[in-house]
């Protein structure tokens, strides 16, 4: 149960309060979407897909316009843009359009359940905008710290200024970055990441951190997520039958997680609990159609449901 970009994370950081690059959605007019670019100069298209995929910007699944026309004309091309990264394969349904922020610096920021550290970690660098797996091990902080007292100021100041991070970008990053523990927490989240935060200063020279982009994963087991009301359909894969009856599997309060990991595979094979799953899983090879974890005692209603929905595939 994956959220991307700035659609719906936008709103999302409101509840911290954390700033965010200005957003129109796929609704938006041609007189918003001209106003914008009035306003900031520069505005970036990017596809709305389902769920989380990733290395869009390297697959050219990004566009940038500073008048109406070529707005419009990257809209056109992205509006329905396909991207597959590994085995997995997504249809944008729509654009948004985000104002550019011109900033000096760029930093990456993340909070995930680390199974390393057994803890809540931090990793932080001054050098974000990029994947993260092609920075020097240097030039990233990985800070663990205690989910009892949460993500303090001084762990984000300290972890700066080890990373000789520019000093005057380290009091705005030490002002806001700690409330995301906040949304992290409160909402049963499992990773909250924005890459880049653009450091964007005002005619006073004061330094704001911008959010502008947005990444975030789910516990499906915990259903704090549900206060935030997103519409269930936001966590389909496609928009197939069979997609929406995994769904509400995805969706369901218990463990009962599915995930189609070969629509032309020849074999069904539903398991119970993670080791047998990854066990039949890894055995079965291109040969299984889906890959399945029934916990928590979801309904047999349910479940059976699902098994008669999963059948007719192929």
């Amino acid at each position: 149960m994956q959220i991307t970009g700035m659609l719906h994370g936008a709103r999302l950081l409101e509840f911290v309060g954390f700033p965010t690059t200005e957003v129109l959605g796929p609704d938006a007019s041609e007189e918003q979407i001209k106003a914008l670019i009035d306003k900031y100069g520069l505005v970036f298209i990017k596809p709305v897909f389902k769920g989380g995929i990733g290395k869009k910007g390297k697959a050219g699944l990004l566009g940038r316009a500073k008048d109406l026309q070529t707005a419009l004309a990257e809209k056109e091309r992205l509006y329905f843009a396909e991207h597959q990264v590994g085995h997995v394969k997504a249809k944008a349904n729509g654009v948004t359009f985000e104002a550019g922020v011109p900033a000096k610096h760029e930093v990456y920021f993340s909070i995930s359940d680390s199974t390393h550290f057994r803890a809540p970690t931090m990793t932080l660098t001054h050098k974000g905008g990029v994947d993260i797996e092609e920075l020097d091990k240097s030039l990233l902080a990985q800070i663990p710290f205690d989910p009892l007292t949460g993500l303090k100021a001084f762990v984000v100041a300290n972890a700066l200024s080890q990373l000789k991070a520019p000093r005057p970008i380290i009091s705005p990053l030490v002002q806001h970055l700690p409330n995301l523990w906040d949304l992290f927490h409160d909402y049963g989240m499992t990773t909250l990441e924005l890459n880049p935060i653009r450091l964007r200063a005002d005619a006073k020279g004061r330094i704001t951190p911008v959010a502008c982009d947005f990444k975030c994963g789910f516990d499906r087991d915990d259903p704090r997520w549900q206060r935030l009301n997103l519409p269930a359909d936001l966590f389909a894969a496609d928009y197939s039958d069979f997609e929406q009856e995994i769904n509400q599997l995805r969706t369901y309060q218990g463990q009962s997680d599915v995930y189609v990991i070969n629509p032309k595979g020849t074999i069904l094979a539903p398991t119970f609990g993670g080791g047998a799953n990854s066990l039949v899983t890894q055995m079965l090879g291109d040969d299984a159609s889906i890959s399945s974890d029934f916990g928590g005692n979801p309904p047999y209603e349910k479940m059976r449901r699902w098994h008669a929905s999963a059948s007719s595939i192929g």
